[in-house]
């Protein structure tokens, strides 16, 4: 099971790669770019799938469907990555594809050193990313959390997803092992004056690839399952207008962040603190899709990786 998201990644990246540049007419470095390779690896990945006639093979097949989908994606939001995966069940929130994805997106920022610090929140789909990543030697390329990981229902606890990570990776992990709301402005103070969060925020922040969930303002939102926030506080949110959120910051439909009482009180990064990042979001299911055609509108994100239903959903958005 570990070795599966080295397996896909192994197999649709050249796949990816030739239908770029053949069927969608990239040139080399450009398909670098938009896989997040380098451009050594962008020719190596387009010709062998060339001579194996791999574009031919995926023209009308569910890759090319997916890859079409990406180039729509990053153009409708003006993203500059994008990826689609395959549903493989009809699960309302894809989990597990959506994991593996993710971890093939960290496993490439390691391997072809894209990032020298990699930032992380938490979620589901970190964890799902975790359990199925392959080994790999990150040492060099530590982690850091962007946000308090304590909940208030342990089992959703991300503290021990981030050692995890770094178990499965040979790196060294930075957690802020506080809530990710505080109970008051005041109190918010206090823990931020403490030198080890302190320690944590500034390479948060400068962290060269950020891998964050999108949430809803929905009252079925993890958010309020794991108790990190109440159901009457969502519920104030959603009647300001919030639809999406990440790091704890909320936005209106057009991407608008909100002022709202939540972001006050949070233990994360500011929005000043994240513009001009290589923030990848990762996040799917159709009853999330107003939340993540809400986040990108925002123009914080670099790159946004979702299942392919929640793509044709989105498809039907006004371009950007």
């Amino acid at each position: 099971m570990q070795d599966a998201p080295k397996r896909d990644s192994d197999q649709s990246l050249p796949i990816r790669a030739a239908w770029l540049h053949h069927a969608g007419g990239m040139t080399p470095s450009e398909v670098a770019k938009r896989l997040r390779v380098t451009r050594v690896k962008a020719h190596r990945l387009i010709f062998p799938a060339n001579h194996d006639r791999a574009v031919k093979i995926v023209t009308d097949g569910e890759i090319a469907e997916c890859v079409a989908l990406e180039t729509d994606l990053s153009r409708r939001y003006g993203l500059e990555y994008g990826e689609v995966v395959a549903n493989q069940t009809d699960n309302p929130i894809p989990v597990r594809v959506l994991g593996l994805a993710r971890a093939a997106c960290v496993t490439r920022a390691v391997e072809d050193k894209q990032a020298r610090l990699i930032g992380a929140d938490h979620g589901r789909t970190l964890a799902a990313s975790v359990s199925m990543m392959a080994q790999v030697s990150a040492k060099g390329v530590p982690f850091v959390s962007l946000l308090g990981c304590l909940t208030r229902n342990l089992a959703a606890n991300s503290h021990d997803t981030i050692h995890r990570l770094a178990e499965k990776t040979g790196a060294d992990a930075f957690v802020m092992p506080v809530p990710f709301f505080a109970n008051s402005e005041k109190d918010r103070a206090v823990i931020l004056s403490q030198h080890c969060i302190c320690e944590v925020l500034e390479p948060a922040a400068r962290s060269h690839l950020k891998t964050v969930s999108i949430e809803t303002a929905e009252a079925e939102s993890s958010l309020v399952a794991t108790g990190t926030i109440q159901t009457g506080e969502i519920g104030d949110i959603k009647r300001a207008g919030g639809v999406g959120e990440i790091l704890g910051h909320f936005f209106d439909a057009n991407g608008g962040a909100l002022a709202t009482a939540l972001t006050r009180r949070m233990l994360s990064l500011r929005l000043d603190a994240v513009q001009g990042s290589k923030i990848v979001a990762i996040a799917g299911g159709e009853i999330k899709a107003a939340a993540i055609r809400s986040v990108p509108r925002s123009g914080l994100l670099f790159g946004l990786i979702t299942d392919e239903r929640t793509a044709l959903a989105l498809a039907h958005d006004n371009p950007a």
